[in-house]
């Protein structure tokens, strides 16, 4: 069997037991300062710290800035957070990072900053640098861009915009209960308008809603997921979900292998013969599925303007 047609094949299973239900356009901001310092410190380091609150305010700022800033824990911690995911007059460090990252490898990593700047120092001069991340980005964009602006411009993103995305691990129906995470990346670029919104390699999550094993009778497991969420370009988490575009987009892409309803042997007829003894099938989706999400509704999003056609 050809890696597309098994490509096709999961991408049709998923259009069959992947279902999602509709939630709000992008997620929202944590409110509190414990949620909002681990965020930033998940995307920093890759999990959150412990200890005491202003040690770790303390810490975030001194590797960003290099200094302290002055206010309330609130004010401080609301100052560090606007600096990594907050797109103004200026891109996010999550923004510029990722669109540095996507013009020196055409992907972006899920890794935390700490490592992405190292590994791109390495891989652009054999070394790391020192100073604060702040510091350090800045001089890759000059690498990246041939200045140490980001080339980013705000987009009008459409509700419905597909995004091709690849499982990041398998899900099967027996490894799997309700409640679950399942994580995926972004499989392709897209552009919008010119600018790249959703880039390669960009993570994504969604929510085991149900789960059903295959029982006799010939009926098949059954595997329902929800409240898909995938970070966009400028760090910004926009909800999406399985609608009709994003089901008929896979099932074109099975079609485009040779398959049909009918060819598709996981859905194939059971037939009068066996009866209770024949059992339904499992779903077993590999690491690397393919499969289409859309997003929920109209958003604007920042894009780092690209010659690329999409």
């Amino acid at each position: 069997m050809t890696t597309f047609w098994k490509k096709a094949m999961s991408a049709f299973v998923s259009l069959t037991f992947l279902v999602s239900t509709m939630s709000p356009a992008v997620a929202a901001t944590p409110e509190t300062v414990q949620a909002k310092l681990e965020q930033c410190e998940e995307d920093t380091y890759g999990q959150p710290q412990t200890g005491a609150i202003m040690e770790r305010i303390n810490k975030l700022e001194k590797d960003y800035d290099g200094k302290h800033r002055t206010g309330s824990m609130m004010a401080r911690t609301n100052a560090i957070y606007n600096s990594m995911y907050v797109n103004g007059a200026t891109p996010s460090i999550l923004a510029e990072l990722n669109g540095i990252e996507w013009t020196i490898r055409h992907e972006v990593s899920a890794t935390p900053v700490q490592q992405r700047v190292t590994d791109m120092e390495t891989e652009l001069s054999g070394k790391t640098s020192e100073g604060t991340y702040t510091k350090r980005i800045r001089a890759l964009a000059d690498f990246a861009f041939g200045e140490n602006q980001l080339p980013i411009e705000q987009t009008s993103v459409a509700a419905n915009t597909l995004v091709k995305v690849a499982l990041a691990e398998e899900v099967t129906s027996k490894n799997v209960k309700k409640g679950d995470t399942v994580h995926f990346t972004v499989a392709d670029d897209v552009i919008v308008d010119g600018r790249l919104i959703f880039a390669k390699g960009e993570p994504g999550t969604a929510v085991v809603e149900k789960v059903q094993q295959a029982r006799n009778f010939g009926r098949n497991a059954k595997l329902e997921l929800t409240d898909y969420k995938v970070k966009s370009m400028d760090g910004t988490i926009v909800d999406a979900y399985v609608g009709e575009e994003a089901k008929e987009e896979m099932k074109q892409y099975a079609m485009a292998a040779g398959a049909s309803l009918a060819g598709i042997v996981i859905l194939g007829p059971i037939g009068i013969i066996g009866g209770a003894f024949v059992k339904g099938k499992d779903i077993d989706l590999p690491a690397g599925t393919e499969m289409y999400i859309e997003t929920t509704g109209d958003t604007m999003l920042y894009g780092v303007t690209t010659t690329l056609a999409k």
